[in-house]
């Protein structure tokens, strides 16, 4: 049985160049359990993924708050996941999720911007595999897992993982705040 998200808003942090499954999936899969999802992202109007998925913005990240949300979501994609930890908006927005101690998921190379917020020291997280560096350098512990779990942040390393990911995050959402996530 799936987890109740009903009058849970959930973030979805993105911009052009995401891996257009890592949005999608997520996204219904949040929204099927009953919460409601916002695109976030740098840009204003509208973003398209690597294979051409376009999605309307509904907030920019400089204008987006945490407090806001109830999760946050963070799909790859090289392009994506490189643009957004430039972006300080971003990296702020981002960084708030663990400082409120709230849910967030992340695939691929997503994770680029966990270095950047600093909130990776002493976590267990999964990724893409050419990040295993970066993440390793910022503080983490990497394991090649399918989707792993450490208190509120679920993460995982391809469209392949999609189907455990989604679990885990509908899961994690339901569950609400983590004490030990934290920025």
């Amino acid at each position: 049985m799936m987890a109740d998200l009903a009058g849970k808003r959930v973030a979805f942090l993105a911009t052009n160049g995401f891996e257009d499954s890592e949005l999608t999936s997520p996204w219904g899969a949040v929204t099927d359990a009953g919460a409601q999802a916002q695109l976030v992202s740098p840009e204003t109007a509208a973003i398209t993924g690597k294979k051409g998925h376009e999605a309307r913005v509904d907030i920019t990240s400089a204008a987006a708050s945490a407090a806001d949300f109830d999760g946050l979501v963070l799909p790859g994609g090289v392009v994506n996941g490189d643009h957004l930890r430039l972006d300080d908006a971003s990296v702020a927005f981002v960084k708030d999720f663990f400082a409120q101690h709230k849910p967030v998921g992340v695939i691929c190379h997503g994770g680029w911007i966990l270095t950047e917020a600093d909130v990776l020291k002493g976590r267990t997280i999964t990724s893409y595999p050419s990040l295993r560096t970066d993440l390793t350098n910022a503080g983490a512990s990497w394991v090649d897992q399918e989707v792993v779990v450490d208190a509120g942040l679920v993460s995982s390393r391809t469209p392949d993982d999609l189907p455990a990911f989604n679990s885990k995050l509908v899961e994690e959402l339901a569950e609400g705040e983590h004490s030990a996530q934290t920025a």
